[in-house]
């Protein structure tokens, strides 16, 4: 075989492993959006639930403890019904507090909608309990052994005022136990998705009261579309700078036992692709945590809490506990801004970048900057890659000139061959001795792709986990850059009423990209074995039909990719005085020349001939003079 298609060959082959593991292990396998089912079962709320991890302490609050039974529901506009309630009207949020429990369980997203059509609903955030998905936050006090009467899931606060909370109007909540402990609710809200929660009680009772305030996180089921491998979804939290997930799959194997964790800074909550519900204790004062999750009936449910070493409250005093909520978007920026303004320790990683966070976060905000310049993502996916082509040029360039010179080489080469025959060891010996004389890397044509991996793979994990790809158009059918091509050249692009099952979608980029590879291919001469050529005939195809289901994003990547590579690759062939084998390769070059032979080249080949045939005898002429001037001598 050819050392350069053998080069190629071993790129082809790297890159075919490396997108099978890719198809396998990383991309989804529910593709496309679903909505919620509209009947669902949910965990009656029972007693309280989980106690202080590592003390003897009584169980926390009201809240739901996984494990439970299952019960029928309300419908979610019955369950809303079932308390009062306190509105939520800001720019980025909609929803209302309960002012049974004084639960956060009714949160709608205004800035996102379920699909890309633009009437689609809005994304529902959290729900209460006894509707259907229940997902919710709670914060109080837990006691120790006396009987404190404090408030639970089932207490009914008072508002201060029946005003909705926005970014100016923060909410008040009142409750009097009648022994002597008064409670008080503040809950402020910004303009995006950070509530903050202060919780004070008053002590005015005769003896001083110890209690440790509390908050959690509960879901029910699994929401759609997980299990995805390349990100995290489920449980999620730091606790003194580790950074502790545990998946939906895990956190039901559990089967409601606890996984406890004690740290003086930190945060916990639920993650999901793009969506979050996070609490903030209070920094430097210590607390416990625990992840619980468990199965019933097809269902999951799963809970965070933390809980907060006991204050001590002295007849006539006042203690506070001030924490925060995010429940939202997980914004790139605005993630990594709550992070830094409200010294929240590796609150960034509530995006999942992955073990390549060198790579994927600075190709997310290069990608940024040019979306910010130009309003499209997808011209930001061009402009990067050509960037990015920039910046590799020298090694790009290093290795398409070595490939030349291994052209170039190809007589000698196939001279060695012939002259050692069968013995394999001489001829290596001959071969490498020649590269190192020509100072060729035989090597040299597997690093174009090797080096388009990890671009590939940072690409990739941008387009998939954060949300300012979701609904990305581009231009024409393109109206989601992190969702495939939606058009299928087997239903002729949408000309026929007939939807072809998932693994025909092949659509108009795929084939874009499988008609640049297919270019880039043929500039290589092709290789003399049958099956060899074969292979390399049948490689865009098999490539298409592999990255038709890849986000668009990257389809749109990798044939721009190809196109800059064949314009690149030409440039360098010819200046390295190599023949581009292009034309010939496609069957052009070879019907021209026999069609004008006649015309051209006979002219041209007779006046080369007369001009070769004068050129001999001038030279025996002047031989001959040379040796009679010997002889007279």
């Amino acid at each position: 075989m050819d050392e350069n298609n053998r080069n190629f060959l071993l790129a082809i082959v790297l890159s075919i492993g490396v997108l099978f593991a890719w198809q396998f292990f990383f991309v989804p396998r529910h593709p496309g959006e679903q909505k919620p089912p509209a009947d669902q079962t949910q965990v009656q709320p029972g007693p309280a639930g989980p106690s202080q991890p590592g003390t003897e302490t009584p169980a926390i609050g009201g809240g739901t403890q996984p494990g439970g039974a299952a019960t029928a529901v309300l419908t979610r506009e019955e369950a809303l019904a079932a308390s009062p309630r306190i509105a939520i009207d800001t720019p980025s949020l909609k929803g209302s507090i309960a002012l049974k429990g004084g639960r956060i369980d009714d949160l709608t997203l205004m800035d996102y909608r379920e699909t890309v059509d633009p009437a689609s609903p809005h994304v529902v955030l959290l729900s209460p309990a006894g509707g259907p998905l229940p997902y919710y936050t709670e914060y109080g006090w837990a006691g120790g052994d006396k009987d404190l009467a404090l408030p639970t899931a089932d207490t009914l606060w008072t508002a201060a005022n029946s005003g909705a909370l926005t970014p100016q109007s923060p909410v008040t909540l009142t409750y009097d136990n009648g022994k002597g402990l008064k409670f008080t609710r503040t809950i402020t809200v910004d303009d995006k998705y950070m509530f903050t929660v202060t919780d004070a009680v008053t002590n005015g009772g005769a003896d001083p009261v110890a209690i440790s305030p509390y908050g959690l996180v509960y879901r029910e089921q699994i929401p759609p579309k997980t299990s995805y491998w390349i990100l995290h979804e489920g449980l999620i939290g730091v606790f003194d700078e580790s950074y502790e997930p545990l998946t939906y799959k895990k956190a039901m194997a559990l089967n409601a036992t606890q996984m406890k964790f004690t740290s003086k800074s930190g945060w916990l909550g639920i993650a999901d692709k793009y969506w979050a519900t996070v609490l903030v204790p209070p920094q430097d004062k210590g607390f416990n945590v625990q992840f619980t999750g468990a199965t019933v009936g097809e269902q999951g449910q799963f809970r965070t809490d933390f809980v907060m070493n006991p204050i001590e409250v002295a007849p006539g005093a006042t203690a506070e506990s001030k924490n925060q909520v995010f429940a939202g978007a997980k914004e790139v920026h605005l993630v990594d801004a709550y992070g830094k303004s409200n010294n929240i320790p590796k609150f960034d990683l509530l995006i999942d970048w992955g073990w390549f966070y060198f790579l994927t976060k600075p190709m997310f905000f290069a990608l940024d900057f040019f979306f910010k310049l130009f309003g499209n993502f997808g011209i930001a996916i061009l402009i990067v890659t050509l960037c990015i082509k920039l910046v590799l040029f020298p090694l790009a360039n290093k290795s398409y000139v070595s490939m030349s010179k291994m052209k170039k080489l190809g007589p000698e080469m196939q001279r060695i061959k012939e002259r050692y025959g069968e013995d394999r060891v001489r001829q290596q010996q001959a071969m490498m001795e020649l590269y190192k004389k020509e100072k060729v890397n035989p090597a040299s044509g597997c690093l174009p792709i090797l080096v388009q991996i990890p671009v590939f793979f940072s690409l990739y994990k941008v387009l998939f986990v954060t949300i300012e790809m979701r609904h990305a158009p581009f231009f024409g059918w393109i109206r989601d850059l992190s969702a495939p091509d939606p058009t299928s050249v087997f239903n002729l692009f949408g000309t026929i009423a007939w939807q072809p099952p998932e693994f025909l979608m092949i659509g108009v980029w795929p084939l874009i990209m499988g008609f640049t590879m297919w270019m880039q291919m043929k500039l290589n001469p092709a290789p003399p074995d049958p099956v060899q050529q074969k292979v390399f005939a049948w490689m865009p195809v098999f490539f298409t039909f592999l990255l038709a289901h890849f986000p668009a994003g990257l389809v749109i990547y990798w044939a721009w990719n190809n196109s800059l590579s064949v314009l690149q690759q030409s440039v360098i062939m010819s200046r390295q005085g190599v023949e581009i084998p292009l034309l010939e390769n496609l069957g052009i070059k070879r019907r021209a020349k026999s069609a004008t032979s006649a015309v051209a080249d006979g002219p041209k080949k007779s006046k080369r001939q007369a001009k070769n045939a004068k050129g001999e005898v001038l030279k025996a002429k002047s031989e001959s003079e040379s040796a009679e001037s010997d002889t007279k001598s």
